[in-house]
């Protein structure tokens, strides 16, 4: 950990450091939104593992002041948030991210918000939702309205979180909303994130903004072995989660003729879906150790691994792991950029890490530390390696709704306790506080 003999050294300057956070999971305020899918899955018994909603979660929506402050007494340059396109829609919902952004700007956090963060309008679900073309079309109306709204006080930009999360949890496995089990046939829902964050990027330049990325999530994939079999699972685990995301944004081509499974006019819309980036967001939690199928289902990480996928994520021993079960892997955030760096060369963007966290229980939070710590260095040692790298966001700035795991998972830097709704920071805060003040 960073001690007086051994300080993290210093980034770049200008760096941005911030925090994360994503509208479904820390506003609340459901009745004054429409509905999404999420509303839908919870209220489904057995979707969610504590029976929770979110339709109060940790109410920042009437509590955001006092997160602003919190906000402020830490340092950060900026705060990542997401927009809940159910709020837009609704009468006056855009009157709630004006108050947000003003609030931000008045404390001096830069307002870095995700103009989509896994929380479709059930009224577009009713209708297909990402298995549809039209939604993208949608989304890019979407974009424009809120770009004209916040563009005079918004200046970075983020499209979309995670499509490969949401395409598999939501889509394909059916362990998150809106709880489709469509296996491989979930990939047009792929496209049609992907096209959605290139018309998002359109809408956006249209209305002049100039600072834009996408958040991907990546992690290196370990085979489980040098033998055959597990190279060959780990390379299609490693084109599905990673290369699937990246390459289209990045390369305008999908790897491997997966552009031949894809719905529509694929030549055209992958111009539209690599218009050129200003930074590519990475989500980084840890690498994955993948070997061949194993003939039975696996239960990994909250999630079930059908026996009939062609490969099997398998646990990395002799590591330590966070009360969710992840394993904490530093290195391996290190590895995963300076190999995107020597995969993509000049055609990756300056990189932002737009979220890295992790689950731990209390507020005296040793364990948080330890991790963030080692993140820090790991991540530096890319910079050293020669990644252009601009920022680092934690996740998340408090405790929240984790999606189907409900409250039992905490990744916050400050305590929130859920019958009170009080903020507590938790040492992490302290922690990262000081780094950001050494920092400058």
């Amino acid at each position: 950990m960073a001690t007086e003999e051994h300080p993290i050294p210093p980034f770049p300057a200008g760096f941005l450091w911030g925090v994360s956070t994503s509208a479904h999971q820390i506003e609340g305020a459901a009745e004054l939104r429409e509905p999404s899918v999420w509303d839908a899955f919870t209220a489904e018994p057995g979707r969610v593992k504590d029976g929770s909603t979110a339709a109060v979660a940790v109410d920042h929506y009437h509590r955001y002041p006092e997160d602003v402050a919190l906000l402020a007494d830490l340092g950060v340059d900026a705060y990542r948030f997401s927009i809940s396109w159910p709020r837009v829609r609704a009468e006056g919902g855009l009157d709630f991210y004006d108050r947000l952004v003003d609030a931000l700007c008045t404390a001096g956090v830069r307002p870095v918000p995700t103009l989509f963060h896994w929380d479709l309008p059930t009224a577009l679900q009713e209708k297909g939702g990402w298995l549809e073309r039209d939604t993208a079309a949608r989304y890019a109306e979407y974009v424009s309205a809120v770009a004209e709204r916040l563009g005079d006080r918004v200046k970075k930009w983020i499209t979309i979180n995670e499509p490969a999360e949401h395409t598999l949890f939501g889509h394909a496995l059916g362990a998150h909303a809106p709880g489709k089990q469509l296996m491989f046939d979930a990939l047009p829902v792929a496209h049609h994130l992907l096209l959605a964050h290139g018309l998002g990027v359109q809408a956006l330049r249209a209305a002049g903004a100039s600072d834009i990325g996408i958040a991907n999530s990546h992690g290196p994939t370990w085979p489980a072995s040098q033998e055959q079999p597990d190279l060959e699972a780990a390379a299609f685990y490693d084109l599905l989660l990673n290369r699937l995301f990246a390459e289209p944004v990045l390369l305008g081509e999908y790897p491997d003729g997966l552009g031949d499974l894809m719905p529509g006019d694929v030549a055209a819309d992958l111009k539209v879906i690599s218009e050129p980036l200003d930074f590519y967001g990475v989500n980084y939690y840890a690498p994955t150790r993948v070997g061949a199928p194993q003939g039975a289902d696996i239960e990994f990480g909250g999630l079930t691994i059908p026996a009939e996928l062609p490969f099997s994520v398998q646990q990395i021993e002799n590591v330590p792991v966070t009360d969710f079960g992840w394993p904490v892997v530093p290195e391996g955030l290190t590895e995963v950029l300076t190999g995107f760096r020597e995969r993509y060369g000049d055609r990756l963007p300056p990189v932002v890490i737009t979220e890295n966290g992790c689950s731990y229980e209390g507020v005296h939070d040793q364990a948080r530390i330890a991790y963030l710590d080692g993140h820090v260095r790991a991540l530096h040692k890319a910079v050293e390696a020669g990644v252009d790298v601009r920022g680092y966001f934690v996740w998340s700035l408090m405790d929240n709704f984790e999606w189907a795991e409900g409250y039992a998972q905490r990744f916050g830097l400050v305590h929130v306790d859920l019958d009170t709704q009080e903020r507590t920071p938790k040492d992490s805060y302290r922690w990262f506080q000081e780094l950001l003040r050494t920092q400058g």
